[in-house]
């Protein structure tokens, strides 16, 4: 196995499926850890650890073309790190760059197979293109390779209901949440499963629950908004929708809601008549 390039790694950054999304919940920032055995100079690594904070600074922005920049610099300066090669490979996921990005993580996969990062941001590009079969397989080696990524669980659930397994991804997402109660998008992935499989009353009473722990979360926010305001509940549904359109004003946007965010026919449907009748 090649090694990723050591001493001062930039570490991979997941981006699970829910793209430009998760910076809001459930994703960590990455960072320059140390690691052993490094063939680097002192000035090679501060070149790296400059570039790597500006890509992150870029991305932070939502500035994912400069991103992208700075990690093609870093790679032609270090081209066997398998984390910088991942991580433009998320730039690139971030503005549709979706074959590109597939390129980027098949390489980061090469330098470091057994590292299950760049799996997961390769079967978030994989689900992009609607290729949800190779996307599961990718969240099942993952988890053999490890058994309690709850992220992997969440994204397989994701390509499951992609291909209209409903129940098998309702199953992930409480796999995933179990396993890191704390990840909101779990929960959220879960209750608009429950939604679109009939449960309506249980995904109201659960959305409530998040709202409470996460009251700024805009996705259960506009979830609410379409669910209460079928149940006849307008009040309460314009309320939620003043704060979830306050927090994210995208949920407006109800394409970005069907094809980006991927919500549901149901629940689409739902806040489609929130607009038509609002």
């Amino acid at each position: 196995m090649k090694k990723i390039n050591m001493n001062k790694l930039l570490t991979i950054k997941r981006i699970g499926i829910l793209l430009s999304l998760l910076f809001i919940f459930g994703c960590t920032q990455p960072v320059v850890s140390a690691s052993e055995n490094s063939n680097l100079t002192q000035e090679q690594l501060k070149q790296q650890d400059e570039l790597g904070n500006k890509a992150f600074a870029a991305t932070n922005k939502g500035d994912f073309a400069a991103a992208e920049e700075y990690w093609t610099q870093i790679l032609e300066k270090f081209p066997d790190n398998a984390a910088v090669w991942s991580n433009r490979g998320n730039s690139r996921v971030s503005q549709n760059k979706l074959e590109e990005a597939l390129a980027d993580f098949n390489k980061s996969i090469e330098l470091a197979p057994n590292v299950t990062d760049p799996y997961l941001n390769r079967g978030t590009a994989l689900e992009g293109l609607g290729r949800w079969d190779e996307a599961i397989a990718d969240y099942n080696h993952i988890l053999e390779l490890d058994p309690n990524d709850a992220m992997a669980y969440n994204n397989r659930g994701n390509a499951e209901a992609g291909l209209g397994k409903w129940q098998e991804a309702i199953a992930d997402y409480q796999k995933s949440a179990e396993i890191a109660p704390n990840f909101a998008f779990a929960r959220a992935n879960y209750v608009l499963a429950l939604y679109e499989t009939g449960e309506k009353d249980k995904a109201i009473k659960e959305m409530k629950n998040i709202i409470r722990k996460y009251p700024q979360f805009p996705d259960v926010r506009a979830a609410l908004t379409a669910a209460l305001w079928v149940e006849g509940e307008k009040g309460e549904a314009e309320s939620n929708w003043v704060a979830a359109y306050g927090l994210d004003r995208r949920y407006k946007d109800i394409n970005w809601v069907k094809n980006v965010r991927r919500w549901p026919d149901s629940m689409v449907a739902a806040l489609e008549k929130f607009f038509k009748l609002q």
